[in-house]
């Protein structure tokens, strides 16, 4: 069940065989449906998401009521609303199921006591945590920088397994259009 995790700490940095059980401890399996919620708007942050299995996305609704997505996360990746997280605080944004997902999740007072009985993991999160921000800058440039088209086809020449299983009105609104322009721009052929 955690072995996926176990695998993901070991490309960062050293775990022993005997420390897993006590590391795994802190961590709560969890499971969820498609389209259910995790997070809602105004709930607290309570937790940092590790999936296992399955996709999760992080959103907020604008003022027109419209759901813009801000992040994915696949197998082997973390999400959560971190600076809600960390300061204890309301979340402004939703985390959703897009599939049915499988997760580790650990909350801020064991994450805590994870790192003060184990110091290598707070190595751990903090090279993910770099990782993830610095996916962020580019991310900010990528919008910048490239028109809607090219954009699209980034992302899709970068992360190809999005393409795949996130639904067209999903993507469209991580790309920051409509469903129906990134309909138009997969039926033009690059030039």
């Amino acid at each position: 069940m955690a072995e996926p995790l176990i695998q993901h700490l070991r490309k960062f940095v050293a775990v022993k065989d005997e420390e897993i059980p006590a590391i795994l401890h802190f961590f709560q399996a969890k499971s969820f449906k498609k389209k259910e919620n995790l997070v809602e708007e105004g709930d607290m942050a309570r937790y940092h998401y590790f999936v296992r299995k399955g996709c999760l996305r992080l959103f907020y609704v604008n003022d027109k009521g419209v759901e813009q997505t801000t992040q994915f996360a696949i197998e082997n990746w973390w999400l959560t609303d971190y600076l809600a997280f960390q300061s204890r605080q309301p979340t402004r944004f939703y985390i959703q199921a897009v599939e049915n997902t499988d997760v580790l999740a650990i909350d801020l007072p064991a994450q805590e006591q994870l790192f003060e009985q184990f110091p290598q993991m707070e190595r751990y999160f903090r090279l993910i945590y770099q990782r993830a921000f610095g996916a962020s800058q580019w991310r900010i440039r990528y919008l910048y920088d490239l028109s809607r088209e090219e954009l699209y086809y980034h992302f899709s020449d970068h992360y190809p397994e999005f393409i795949q299983r996130i639904p067209q009105f999903l993507l469209a609104s991580f790309l920051g259009f409509t469903p129906e322009y990134l309909s138009e721009i997969r039926k033009k052929k690059r030039s």
